[in-house]
């Protein structure tokens, strides 16, 4: 029995009876793919997933990748590379590529449903294969001749990797020293080392081109001087893609990490002993611009997979509690002749089950709500309109989806391991891998400091605050119009209340952030909010998209029947659940971001 357990019902009812994706679907630039054909689509996805692509992950977790340094490579398990090529011959990573790379336009929407179904399988499997997806960027921000490289990445489904971070300069990718000189032939020659590179070597593909910031000679200090490269492990010939030398882009190290071990994290060196040749992306030095097209795209990856590695750790709790006798009902405790139940008859068995429920479907509403963001993005973009505000909207929330998300999957996941107890300790279940896999979803293209930083000051102070207001608005409009529901009117008016208290701490911060104009060290209070403030805007926004789903199942209850009826009973408790247990803190978070001084700046170092 495979370990990944799917939740198609509930992908289904976000999409088409709480996120209007029917109206979307079938038309327009999406006139390709209707309603039935995406729950096709979706339907074989999940099979796909279920029955070819989770076993692989576990043997791979046993038997990862060894590091050869004679010959710097690390080749895959066979079991793995065999689900790959599965995934690979059935060509559903063709959704959502542009008809001139050989795709199908498909809605973001649909396509984040998909990648939910194959990252919540097998996590490593999707991150190899995102050589496609890479090759978007070169279609969308290259020359007409760097256009024929993003084909020929399609055609001969070749590897990328994104290469940032450098052993020095970590996060701080503008100290990064790698540097970029011109060649008399117009290319590059790169020169320098790079780090905690996902995917720089494996033998799944002939060839892997490598996203490479450096410094051109010369250029300005910081972000702002860097350039992006295409470096191949391979030069190639550009129209037929024919490989040649090997290039001096070379793995020399790779990790040994805590989880997702089958994923090559790699030190990289460029040009030690050989020349690494690279090529100007877009001939345009403008390299964290257009980095920044890969690192968004990894932010909503990292939260999609954090949410669908909660999703199916919470379902394989949920049937293990099920199925596990132990004890006695707690109003029968005393009785010692009284029978034994299946835990899911213990209350803090319940609590605890309740709530990964409605974090993993409330965030899996969260992703779904912003990838149907993206949808509208690319609808007005193709009828000519302004996509303006969707596009700040998605901007908001992409830090909550990646940082807030990865910190509440995770947590949820703890609690899924509570449920098993001692056994899900062991490797006989799935959730001893699930939370080493998903600890880097926390780390990856930014921990949640850094998100929680660039939330605040990017995407609220620089925006003027205008797209969380206009998010804010969305709320009270729903409120407002909720209607006279009473299973939902106390959850109701716990949202309107941390929706305030959420306002009240922005402008808290707002008013810190000003005082820092004065006094500079007012930057420190907020710098130790930026976090607090991402978590308490996670909470309620996924409330709030609880409570939408809650309104639709409130409506569904009275005709329905069976297993509709115990799924949209369901979808309210979760809502009331979470609102009851979780927007109280949000007032506790405002308290507590305008009481901050500065009193533990001012600790010396040696007091920790």
């Amino acid at each position: 029995m495979s370990h990944y357990i799917a939740n198609l019902r509930d992908l289904r009812f976000n999409l088409f009876e709480v996120l209007g994706r029917e109206a979307v679907y079938g038309n327009g630039p999406f006139a390709d793919i209707d309603r039935a054909a995406a729950e096709d689509i979706l339907a074989e996805i999940g099979r796909l997933a279920t029955d070819d692509l989770a076993d692989s992950s576990v043997e791979a977790d046993r038997t990862p990748p060894v590091f050869d340094p004679a010959t710097g490579t690390a080749p895959l398990p066979v079991a793995f590379k065999k689900a790959y090529e599965t995934f690979m011959d059935a060509e559903w990573w063709r959704l959502g590529l542009p008809a001139e790379l050989g795709g199908t336009d498909a809605p973001p929407s649909l396509f984040w449903s998909f990648a939910e179904l194959v990252l919540g399988a097998n996590p490593a499997l999707w991150l190899y294969s995102g050589g496609v997806s890479f090759a978007r960027v070169i279609q969308e921000l290259g020359t007409e001749e760097q256009r024929a490289v993003a084909r020929l990445m399609v055609e001969r489904q070749w590897g990328a990797t994104m290469v940032l971070t450098e052993p020095e300069a970590g996060s701080d990718v503008g100290a990064g020293r790698t540097k970029a000189v011109r060649e008399a032939d117009g290319s590059w020659r790169i020169e320098g080392v790079k780090r905690f590179i996902t995917n720089a070597e494996h033998d799944l593909s002939e060839n892997i081109v490598h996203f490479v910031l450096a410094r051109p000679e010369g250029g300005e200090p910081g972000t702002k001087g860097l350039s992006l490269f295409l470096v191949p492990k391979y030069e190639f010939d550009w129209s037929t893609g024919d490989l040649g030398r090997r290039n001096g882009a070379r793995v020399t190290g790779v990790e040994h990490k805590m989880g997702l071990k089958v994923s090559n994290t790699c030190e990289m060196t460029f040009g030690d002993g050989d020349v690494a040749r690279g090529w100007l992306l877009g001939e345009r030095h403008d390299g964290i611009r257009q980095m920044f097209r890969i690192i968004e795209f990894a932010r909503m990856m990292v939260g999609t997979k954090a949410i669908s590695t909660l999703s199916t750790g919470y379902l394989n709790a949920l049937r293990y509690a099920r199925e596990r006798v132990q004890g006695a009902d707690l109003t029968q405790a005393a009785d010692k002749k009284a029978p034994r139940v299946t835990i899911t008859h213990h209350p803090d068995v319940r609590r605890s089950l309740m709530m990964q429920k409605a974090c993993a479907e409330g965030m899996r509403t969260l992703f779904l709500y912003t990838a149907c963001v993206q949808d509208d993005i690319v609808v007005k973009k193709r009828a000519g309109a302004d996509a303006g505000d969707s596009r700040a909207l998605n901007d908001l929330l992409l830090p909550i989806l990646k940082g807030y998300g990865s910190e509440r999957a995770y947590e949820q996941l703890n609690q899924s391991l509570q449920i098993f107890g001692g056994s899900g300790y062991l490797q006989d279940f799935p959730i001893e891998q699930y939370l080493r896999d998903a600890r880097i979803d926390t780390l990856y293209e930014g921990t949640t400091a850094i998100q929680g930083q660039d939330y605040f000051f990017r995407k609220i102070v620089r925006d003027q605050g205008r797209a969380l207001s206009a998010l804010a608005g969305e709320i009270k409009g729903f409120l407002a119009a909720a209607g006279d529901r009473a299973e939902l009117k106390d959850a109701q008016a716990e949202l309107a209340e941390a929706l305030a208290e959420l306002e009240a701490m922005a402008a808290v911060m707002v008013e810190q952030l000003t005082d820092s104009v004065q006094d500079v060290t007012s930057l420190y209070r907020v710098g130790q909010n930026t976090t607090r403030f991402l978590m308490a805007s996670g909470d309620v926004v996924v409330a709030y998209l609880l409570l939408r789903a809650a309104a639709v199942a409130v409506d569904r209850l009275p005709d329905a029947r069976g297993a509709d009826r115990d799924f949209y009973a369901g979808k309210v408790a979760a809502a009331a659940f979470f609102a009851a247990e979780v927007l109280p803190q949000v007032a506790v978070r405002r308290k507590q971001a305008q009481r901050t001084d500065n009193a533990l700046m001012q600790l010396p170092e040696g007091a920790f």
